[in-house]
Order: structure tokens, then C-alpha cells, then sequence
């Protein structure tokens, strides 16, 4: 793999040289965007408004506005010398259980390689979290802006995860429910659960491609598309619990049948 960032991680007075690789690689399938007169490709050109004409990509730097609408041009030189310590430095502020991150602020994993003679402290800080369950908060700059971010073990290598700034996190507002609800039915909920415990995630397969393909399909010979079943909201929620866990039952057996087995 090729690196994306190289640098040191910090905590207190240990410093060890680290490379960050992309841990993911997302697949897409991207629908073009056409021109519905026609069918006909779609492009986005660069145009500049002041010239009023379309300039190459070799013309097109970035630049910050000001209040009062003036642009300075910033080069990649001058990104360079952007005096902030975690632009080459994965600054540790503290640790904490892994369970005090919110998931929802989760965003983007790189896995951490040590860097030429890291590899004892680089294995030291692997094995210490593994032992303590803890995981370090840090701040780092990527993709020109700094991140919080994570650094925690997996598989006897260092995972650097960003995260989301508080003020990124929007408020849900008023969309939870105040209706209760019954002893019984948390009984039952609860025994659903425990019957449905257990997936192997690497078995799931993304079945999106093969739906878009059945769909070209049925476009190009007029054939008819089959449309899948939609689940409805349950009108007596006692009776879909108890159906359910019936259903989980037949198809797994009785929690006892599974202990023996």
C-alpha cells in the first residue's frame, strides 16, 4: 500500500515516526449524469466568472475569501509552512475507554505503520492498550484540516480513526418517542434479540449491483421488474413480537438445542 501521510505520534515525552495507509477502499457504482433530450454525457468544466471562459486544470489553485469578499491565493507552498504542530504530528491529549467514543462521531480509519526504528515503542503502545482497553484521543491534520482522532489496537497493528468535532454532530431534536412501553413486551423484545444473536458480517453481500443490472436489463428488453416485498408497521405489536420469536425458534431451534450443540 501506498502511504497517504507520514509523521510521529506523541504522548508525553515518547515520540516514535508513523505512516498512515487507507485502511478502507468503498466500491460504487456511479450512475452517469446525461443530458435527458438526448441520453448524451453530461461534463462539469472549470469556468472562470471574471474571464467568462473555460480555463485548463493546470489554472485552477485554491484560495481563502475574506469578509469583505476578497480572495488570497494560498499555493501548496504556502499550505506547507501552515504553522499548526499536528500537520506532521499525531498529538495524544489523553486516553479513554474505548465505550466513552460515540460511534456516531466515527469517520475515517487509516491503519498506523511504524516508521524506520519505531518498531519497540510502536509495539509497546499496541500491546498497552490492547491490555488496558483504553484508546488514545489525538489531534491530527489530514486533507488540509485538522481532526480528532483515535488511535486504538486491532489485529497487532495501530488503527488512526478520525473523528467528527463536536460542533459536527447535529442535534436529533425532538425525534425520539415518549410513548412507553410494557414489561411484557421488553420481555419479549429482549428474547428476540437473544434468539437473533450472532452474524458473521463477512457473509452479507452488497446486493446492489445485481438489483441495478436487473434493472438496465428490464429497460433495455422491456421486461418486467419483480418488486420485492415490503415490510409493513406491525398494528398489534404483542402478537408480531411473540410471531417473531416463534419464527426465530423454528429457524434456529430452542436456546437449549443450541447449547448442546
Amino acid at each position: 500500500m501506498k502511504a497517504t501521510w507520514s509523521g510521529m505520534i506523541q504522548f508525553g515525552l515518547v515520540a516514535m515516526p508513523i505512516r498512515l495507509y487507507a485502511a478502507t477502499e468503498e466500491h460504487p457504482l456511479r450512475l452517469h449524469e446525461i443530458h435527458l433530450a438526448d441520453d448524451s454525457r453530461v461534463e462539469h468544466r472549470r469556468f472562470c466568472k471574471a474571464e467568462n471562459r473555460e480555463i485548463p486544470y493546470d489554472q485552477v489553485g485554491r484560495g481563502f475569501e475574506l469578509a469583505d469578499g476578497r480572495i488570497v491565493p494560498l499555493a501548496e507552498d504556502d499550505l506547507a509552512r501552515l504553522p499548526l504542530p499536528t500537520k506532521r504530528t499525531v498529538d495524544v491529549l489523553g486516553f479513554v475507554p474505548f465505550e466513552d467514543i460515540d460511534p456516531i462521531s466515527f469517520g475515517r480509519p487509516y491503519y498506523a505503520g511504524p516508521g524506520p526504528g519505531a518498531d519497540r515503542p510502536y509495539a509497546l503502545l499496541v500491546e498497552a492498550l490492547a491490555r488496558t482497553g483504553d484508546v488514545a484521543v489525538a489531534k491530527v491534520a489530514l486533507r488540509s484540516r485538522e481532526r480528532l482522532a483515535l488511535l486504538r489496537p486491532r489485529h497487532g497493528i495501530l488503527i488512526l480513526q478520525t473523528l467528527l468535532w463536536q460542533d459536527e454532530l447535529r442535534d436529533p431534536g425532538d425525534l425520539a418517542p415518549c410513548t412507553p412501553v410494557t414489561d411484557r413486551e421488553l420481555e419479549l423484545a429482549e428474547l428476540l434479540i437473544r434468539e437473533l444473536t450472532g452474524i458473521n458480517v463477512g457473509d452479507v453481500h452488497d446486493d446492489y449491483a445485481h438489483a441495478l443490472e436487473q434493472l438496465v436489463d428490464a429497460k433495455i428488453t422491456g421486461g418486467e421488474l419483480v418488486e420485492p416485498a415490503q415490510p409493513a408497521p406491525a398494528l398489534d405489536l404483542m402478537a408480531a413480537l411473540e410471531e417473531s420469536v416463534r419464527a426465530a425458534e423454528r429457524a434456529h431451534g430452542p436456546p437449549s438445542a443450541r447449547h448442546r450443540s
